[in-house]
C-alpha cells in the first residue's frame, strides 16, 4: 500500500475572469455537467465553488500523476468533484481507469479571496 497526496490552491478572481471572458466554453471544458449544474445552484457565490473544484482537480492530479502512464492520460472532465447530500465533497473517476487505486479521500475550502483543496489517494500497491 502507498500513499500520495496533492493540494492546490487559487485565487477565486481568477476563475471568476476566465469565466466571464470565456464563458460556457471554458466551463465545459474544464467541469462536467453536474458539476457546472451543482454550481450555478450556488447564485453569488458560484464562483467559489467553480474556484473550489478547479483547485480540486489539480489537487487530484498531482496526487494521482505516479500512476498514470502519461500525464495526457487525464483530462479535466475525467475527474469529476460533486457533494453527497450530507455537503461533503466526492471524487469520481470518468472515463479513465486506475485499478491500483484504493480510494480517494478530498477536502476543499473557499473564503472570499482563495479556493483550496487537498486530495490524499490510497492505492493498493506501490504503482
Amino acid at each position: 500500500m502507498k500513499i500520495s497526496c496533492g493540494t492546490d490552491i487559487i485565487e477565486i478572481k481568477r476563475i471568476k475572469e476566465s469565466i466571464d471572458s470565456l464563458g460556457i466554453k471554458f466551463l465545459e471544458r474544464i467541469y462536467t455537467d453536474k458539476e457546472i449544474e451543482y454550481c450555478e445552484s450556488k447564485n453569488n457565490q458560484k464562483y467559489q465553488h467553480y474556484a473550489a473544484r478547479f483547485a480540486a482537480k489539480e489537487a487530484i492530479f498531482k496526487a494521482i500523476s505516479n500512476g498514470l502512464y502519461d500525464k495526457y492520460d487525464i483530462g479535466w472532465r475525467d475527474m469529476e468533484v460533486i457533494n453527497d447530500k450530507n455537503g461533503r465533497p466526492h471524487v469520481s473517476l470518468l472515463n479513465i481507469d486506475i485499478p491500483d487505486i484504493e480510494g480517494i479521500d478530498i477536502s476543499i475550502s473557499h473564503c472570499k479571496e482563495y479556493a483550496t483543496s487537498n486530495v490524499i489517494v490510497v492505492w493498493k500497491s506501490a504503482y
